[in-house]
């Protein structure tokens, strides 16, 4: 919709390949299993915005584990199938190298060049990458933030996708854009946004909701219980990990506070290094450096840590299949999405999964009861909506401070229906005088133009 006031032009994703011809129908028909019709749904609404003639602005957003970095491979594969190159831009190193291997893994026995670009890497490693990326050798290039460093330049850069951006700054987003004139843009999010939430955030771009799971895909048994019963949870614990699994255990601070009476992350390892000194307990926190915890996360992935004491770092994450179970001390402190997101942690692999919600002492039956609706689903958007209901639009992303929904007096549950009639009015206004040229809206184009860049770049 931006796109389409500013006038912006985009280069169209309609033309063949001729040396990749049926490149997505060979990627389909190579899968162990098959799409489902939600990810078929979203596939097709992107692949209609890359044909047309102004730039794609779309969100893919899903449920953990809905399987939407499927989508992204196959939106991908569209593009450089047209001879245009693709860049993905996630927020962690551990992250990027494991889509590097599931798109390598799928792509490159097709043909297709895949590229890894990290921070990490050293000079010479990445003058190769910058050469390839500007001849058009590497025609998929997945990374972090390192994408948008001064000698990253693409040969003929067609789309853009963005993981998880709630956790990149707008200049970063906006800087990898800048990357190749005027690509198509996807965003992806684990996070399922209520629908009124997403109009607002998100309301310069089309949605697209993945909401069915893949058959096979295991529900994780969720229980809330206290402190009192934590030596039983405890005893749980450990006789999942000596059967061969691996567990999370997350507090919600760092370290020991002087005003909150709270389990910390420090504390609780140096508890349970003691409690259980046949296993490997490991340690992961968002005071750590970066290489540390992507050494620590790698670990874990491999087997060699048994059990990860952690904070919230670990809610968005790269695949343990072998962890089946996460406990969360003191649960009362975290949103409930935030606590979805934690659980989808879990679940991941063939073993049945678990999810012990502990909750702190002196917590009121109004938290017992909110807690207590993760008991009752694993649907992330009825979770949302719940925590919209309950406690606002920032803790939808796991923090109150965000801004997200930028609104002094509105509140998005309550008032959905003024929120609808005014998107609405907006989209008339914008049929009506697309470049905003009349007199009578030139006062709304300067709110606009100072506006715009503080959304999605």
């Amino acid at each position: 919709k931006k796109a389409q006031i500013s006038g912006e032009t985009s280069t169209t994703i309609i033309g063949k390949d001729p040396t990749r011809l049926h490149l997505v129908s060979r990627i389909v028909e190579g899968l162990e299993f098959n799409l489902t019709s939600a990810q078929k749904r979203a596939l097709n609404e992107i692949v209609s915005d890359l044909r047309r003639p102004f730039p794609m602005h779309r969100l893919v957003q899903g449920d953990v584990g809905c399987g939407k970095t499927m989508v992204a491979l196959l939106a991908s594969a569209h593009v450089v199938e047209s001879g245009l190159q693709v860049s993905l831009m996630v927020p962690t190193e551990i992250l990027a190298e494991q889509h590097f291997k599931t798109f390598r893994r799928i792509l490159e026995p097709l043909g297709v060049q895949v590229g890894l670009l990290l921070g990490k890497m050293k000079v010479s490693e990445k003058a190769e990458i910058y050469s390839q990326i500007s001849s058009g050798t590497i025609q998929i290039l997945i990374g972090t933030q390192a994408l948008i460093q001064t000698g990253v330049s693409f040969n003929k850069l067609g789309l853009v996708i963005v993981d998880e951006q709630h956790r990149f700054g707008v200049i970063q987003r906006s800087n990898l854009k800048q990357k190749g004139g005027s690509p198509h843009f996807l965003v992806m999010t684990a996070t399922p946004i209520p629908r009124s939430l997403a109009m607002t955030v998100y309301g310069d771009l089309d949605v697209s909701v993945i909401d069915e799971l893949p058959k096979g895909r295991q529900a994780v048994l969720t229980r809330v219980t206290d402190e009192s019963k934590r030596n039983l949870v405890w005893n749980f614990v450990e006789k999942q990990v000596l059967a061969g699994r691996q567990a999370y255990i997350v507090y919600p601070l760092v370290e020991e506070s002087e005003k909150l009476d709270l389990q910390n992350a420090q504390s609780g390892f140096e508890n349970l290094k003691k409690r259980f000194p046949q296993l490997n307990v490991g340690l992961l926190h968002g005071k750590m450096k970066a290489e540390f915890k992507e050494q620590v996360m790698s670990r874990f992935r491999d087997g060699e840590i048994q059990v990860l004491v952690a904070t919230s770092v670990v809610e968005v994450g790269v695949d343990v299949p072998n962890a089946n179970i996460i406990i969360v001390e003191h649960a009362e402190r975290f949103g409930l999405s935030q606590l979805h997101q934690l659980r989808g942690r879990v679940g991941r692999g063939l073993h049945k999964s678990y999810c012990v919600l502990v909750l702190g002492r002196a917590v009121s039956r109004e938290s017992r009861q909110r807690i207590g609706v993760l008991e009752q689903t694993t649907d992330g958007f009825r979770v949302a909506e719940e925590d919209l209901r309950i406690r606002g639009s920032g803790e939808i992303f796991g923090t109150r401070q965000s801004g997200l929904s930028g609104f002094r007096l509105a509140q998005l549950g309550r008032d959905q229906i003024i929120l609808e009639q005014a998107r609405e009015a907006a989209f008339k206004l914008i049929a009506m005088d697309p470049h905003l040229e009349r007199s009578d809206h030139q006062r709304l184009k300067r709110v606009w133009e100072t506006k715009k860049t503080q959304t999605l770049g």
